[in-house]
């Protein structure tokens, strides 16, 4: 009776949080009664041939599609503000009356006087460079220190979700395709707690771990359990996780409305310069912590608690492990709740850089295979190891390639590594097939 408490509760704060996320996305997330018509647009003109200096007096005009016309003029301090009437989305014409420049003032070669724009935000900021370009480019070399660090952080953060898929995969042979819907659980959960709740982030966080620790009990509980004990195959059961994947996708967009939100708390930390290499904040350094403090536990736990000798036997043999008295199904239970849990803190962190939204497990679901299958399958160093490589790897590519393949330079190093290493760097060729 007393064990059966620690499950209630966990089950009980499960609810709780699944009701407050029906009750948020029954309704919108963020009432918006004003005229979603009423748009402003801002410019502020300087001059950089002189130092930057305001330049006033200069007409701008916002063209609608509808061929309405709202012209503003810059003030003393280079500003201007114009508000118009146009439906969210539609694009708009902004263009700058060039005779209105004072004396001595130009465009900048190649800036245009006229500018198509297409926003769904109320405000919509543009900028017409006045003078030469004096600022100081950064050159790729410039990047590279920053580049590190940044794929460091973003590599010890997945490294958590990774650790979870490998033991997963390492107890089970379960290819889990809904791993990466468990880190949205993460983000989504302490959005509600933080946001919709009012709870401050650093009280939101282990709280949505305990939701975590209760889902991943559960699922196991009324799913993977049952199928197991059914003699369920693997490939089977690898489709029911496709199937999840998308149930709780879909659950996460109606929650949030398909849109990105926002924590309330250290949502804009301030920015410190390391010896002019590369920006840090305190908030970084606080998820690298937090993340290496986890991932420290949990290996030494694996690698010298009765607990983890009994998980690595289960993982390198079930059969045997439990003809020598480990009770296998009771390891495969706790493997899938810190599992769970590891992927819903990863989450939790995660959403700083990639905002909250429901597609945060789709973007990272490959960049976990890749990390797994690079460290090796099954190997929970390798996990770590393989989230490093990909992390930074990834930062780097953005120095040779548009950010928004940065991707395929982990995928690309997947495709090597089963070409080359299939097993992986500490992988064992044995865990194979």
């Amino acid at each position: 009776m007393v064990k059966s408490r620690p499950l209630a509760v966990l089950a009980a704060l499960l609810v709780a949080v699944l009701t407050l996320g029906i009750a948020v996305g029954a309704s919108p997330a963020r009432a918006d009664d004003e005229d979603e018509s009423e748009r402003t647009l801002t410019a502020q003109l300087e001059d950089s041939a002189s130092g930057n200096t305001p330049v006033e007096g200069v007409e701008i005009t916002v063209t609608t599609s509808d061929g309405d016309e709202f012209t503003g003029t810059t003030d003393a301090d280079g500003l201007v503000e114009i508000v118009f009437t146009s439906p969210a989305g539609t694009p708009v014409t902004v263009s700058l009356d060039e005779d209105t420049l004072p004396e001595g003032a130009q465009l900048r070669p190649g800036t245009k006087t006229e500018l198509t724009v297409s926003s769904t935000l109320s405000t919509i900021s543009v900028d017409f460079a006045i003078g030469p370009d004096n600022r100081d480019v950064e050159t790729k070399l410039d990047r590279i220190p920053g580049a590190i660090y940044n794929g460091l952080l973003f590599g010890l953060v997945m490294a958590m979700a990774a650790l979870g898929l490998s033991m997963i995969f390492g107890t089970t042979g379960l290819t889990n395709f809904a791993h990466g819907e468990l880190v949205t659980l993460g983000a989504v959960c302490t959005y509600l707690l933080n946001v919709a709740a009012g709870i401050p982030f650093l009280l939101a966080v282990p709280m949505t771990v305990v939701v975590a620790l209760g889902f991943g009990w559960l699922q196991n509980r009324i799913l993977w359990a049952p199928l197991r004990h059914r003699g369920t195959g693997l490939i089977a059961m690898m489709i029911v996780t496709i199937g999840l994947q998308f149930l709780m996708r879909n659950f996460f967009a109606y929650i949030t409305g398909s849109r990105t939100e926002l924590y309330d708390d250290f949502t804009s930390p301030t920015g410190k310069d390391f010896a002019g290499l590369f920006t840090y904040t305190g908030r970084d350094l606080a998820v690298a912590a937090v993340s290496i403090a986890v991932l420290t536990v949990v290996l030494l736990a694996l690698s010298y608690t009765r607990l983890g000798r009994a998980t690595r036997a289960v993982a390198d043999n079930p059969a045997l492990a439990a003809s020598s008295g480990i009770n296998v199904d009771r390891v495969i239970s706790i493997v899938w709740v810190v599992g769970t849990a590891l992927a819903a803190l990863a989450g939790a962190f995660l959403a700083f850089q990639l905002g909250i939204t429901y597609q945060i497990g789709q973007l990272v679901l490959l960049l976990l295979f890749a990390a797994v299958t690079v460290g090796g399958l099954g190997s929970v160093w390798g996990a770590l190891i393989g989230s490093l490589i990909i992390g930074v790897l990834i930062e780097l590519s953005t120095l040779v390639i548009p950010t928004d393949l940065k991707n395929a330079g982990a995928l690309a190093l997947l495709i090597v590594i089963l070409l080359v290493r299939p097993q992986g760097i500490l992988g064992r060729r044995e865990r194979i097939g």
